[in-house]
């Protein structure tokens, strides 16, 4: 195999990797975040959520930077198209995500309970929004992007942002607040304790079920969808660019990959593993392997979009003949060297510096202690 066109793949899967990292860890804190309300019912209970994530949501937030800067990389023009023309939905993730440390971090300096509500109101809202416009961008990329190229690869948006609110987008971002929820159910149920962690047993069930239905209801529609074909490129071992290439449309060929790889159809058989046997593991009190199982279940529902959508990235439902692919979208073979080398090093150092960090800190929070502590949430 030509060394670039491993470096392309390799790249491809690594986004992958980074992706599923983000939804796993930054969706478990948002999730925690979205449940506040619902299994704190009393201030210390809520304090006690907040502590059970406490050490680890700032860290978590390096896969938030480690997914853009892998695409800003790796796929230069899929991030100056998608940063540019998403323009708003970026705004939005960047207002909410800004707004949850500032309420990890001001909720419990004042005494009153009209600020603190405020406050969890705000985390509640911080914590759903970014994990449903995650969901809904993926969503989005089975029905097309509105985007185009001038013929000095200017790109163009010619969508709004209400466009991007589709039904699918929104099924799309329900399952991954789902998903988001169930890990945060899991969470609080290993580390908060009490009638809270009982409470985070109930929605982290009730969460895996829906996840379960709202996975089934994407797959019999996307399944009716128009799938994109690429018809005509040059050969993926060399530079290229949109204007280089043709591609149709054509009725359920989201799924032609799983068609002519059949092996592939494990990928979303692990998804429906991870949320079938998280429900049980949730059931039956094991919190340690239900978060691995919702783990699993991430990297299921991930793979088999991008599994579906492979060799696109961001298609083109202005003018699908200059949708984006792993081929075309890509950075130069020399950036990709230096790229692998880079991540070779730093990935498997924050994997194995989160790990630590969980073991260390490992065990339910001392309700006690965050009380008489000036320095617990």
């Amino acid at each position: 195999m030509e060394l670039y066109l491993f470096l392309k793949v390799l790249w491809w899967l690594l986004l992958g990797v980074l992706l599923a990292g983000l939804a796993i860890m930054v969706g478990m804190d948002m999730g925690v975040g979205t449940l506040l309300r619902f299994v704190g019912r009393s201030d210390v209970e809520r304090r006690a959520c907040l502590n059970a994530v406490g050490p680890h949501w700032d860290g978590n937030q390096v896969w938030f930077i480690l997914g853009g800067g892998a695409i800003f990389a790796a796929f230069p023009l899929l991030y100056a198209t998608a940063f540019s023309g998403l323009y708003i939905v970026m705004l939005l993730l960047l207002w909410t995500m800004i707004v949850r440390p500032l309420g990890f971090e001001y909720r419990s300096k004042l005494p009153s309970p009209r600020w603190r509500n405020a406050w969890d109101w705000a985390l509640l809202v911080s914590g759903a929004v970014p994990m449903i416009v995650y969901g809904a961008g993926v969503g989005n990329m089975f029905l097309g992007v509105p985007f185009h190229f001038e013929w000095d690869m200017r790109s163009y948006y010619t969508g709004s942002f209400i466009t991007l609110l589709n039904p699918f987008a929104v099924l799309c971002g329900l399952l991954s607040l789902a998903l988001s929820i169930y890990m945060g159910g899991v969470m609080l149920m290993g580390r908060a304790g009490g009638e809270v962690a009982v409470r985070a047993r109930r929605a982290a069930s009730w969460a895996a079920l829906a996840a379960v239905v709202l996975f089934s209801a994407g797959g019999v529609w996307v399944s009716m969808l128009h799938g994109y074909v690429l018809e005509h490129s040059p050969a993926p071992a060399v530079a290229q660019n949109p204007l280089q290439q043709s591609v149709s449309l054509q009725a359920g060929h989201w799924l032609a990959n799983f068609r002519s790889v059949p092996l592939l159809w494990l990928v979303p058989a692990l998804g429906y593993l991870g949320m079938l046997l998280g429900w049980l593991l949730v059931r039956g009190g094991r919190h340690t392997l239900a978060w691995w199982s919702g783990a699993l279940a991430w990297i299921g529902v991930l793979g088999t979009a991008g599994v579906a959508l492979f060799p696109f990235m961001m298609p083109s439902s202005s003018n699908p003949a200059q949708s984006l692919t792993i081929w075309n979208s890509v950075s130069s073979q020399t950036d990709l060297l230096w790229s692998t080398g880079f991540a070779a090093v730093f990935v498997p150092l924050i994997l194995w510096y989160t790990s630590w960090a969980f073991w260390v800190m490992r065990g339910t929070v001392d309700r006690k202690e965050i009380e008489s502590s000036d320095h617990a949430y």
